[in-house]
């Protein structure tokens, strides 16, 4: 199972891509997209949008993971991050991937156990569970890699619960 993980945010939106096969978690690629400061906002959208279709052919992943719209300390910032996700969601969709969305809460809990725990412990944890020796990993990137773990540890779960029933 091959999943991208994204943490949208117009200023750097960050990937990441893991594959989970014989109870081993490995990191294709991860990083941050970041669009140039000197572009339109709609120009950034579409950067955004065409990185994240490009992510997408290449690693061909079964399913995306996106952190979902939780909280914003105003309501601008609500809007911007409702239209960077929306272009994300874009870009998704026209390459016919599944998608699910996971809370800041979930990701955090499943990654660290704890729902609360901030972003450098997020990335202390996504360091040491999927063994990246990279010191300068941006926290935008080990959320988006957060996400995508939370996603296939979901995932894991749901499986192995239908394998108990089906006995």
């Amino acid at each position: 199972m091959r999943v991208l993980g994204i943490d949208p945010s117009i200023q750097s939106t960050g990937f990441g891509v893991i594959e989970y096969a014989q109870n081993n978690y490995t990191v294709l690629s991860y990083g941050v997209i970041k669009p140039s400061r000197r572009l339109v906002f709609h120009q950034k959208l579409n950067e955004i949008k065409i990185h994240i279709e490009n992510l997408i052919e290449t690693y061909e992943p079964e399913e995306v993971a996106i952190e979902n719209l939780f909280y914003a300390q105003n309501i601008k910032t609500a809007i911007t991050l409702g239209q960077v996700r929306g272009a994300t969601l874009v870009a998704v969709a026209s390459h016919d991937c599944s998608l699910y969305e996971y809370s800041p809460l979930e990701i955090k809990k499943a990654v660290t156990g704890y729902g609360q725990a901030d972003k450098n412990q997020v990335k202390i944890m996504i360091k040491t569970l999927l063994n990246i020796q990279d010191e300068k990993l941006a926290t935008d990137a080990s959320d988006a890699l957060a996400t995508a773990f939370c996603h296939l540890n979901s995932r894991i779960f749901k499986e192995k619960i239908k394998e108990s029933e089906d006995y």
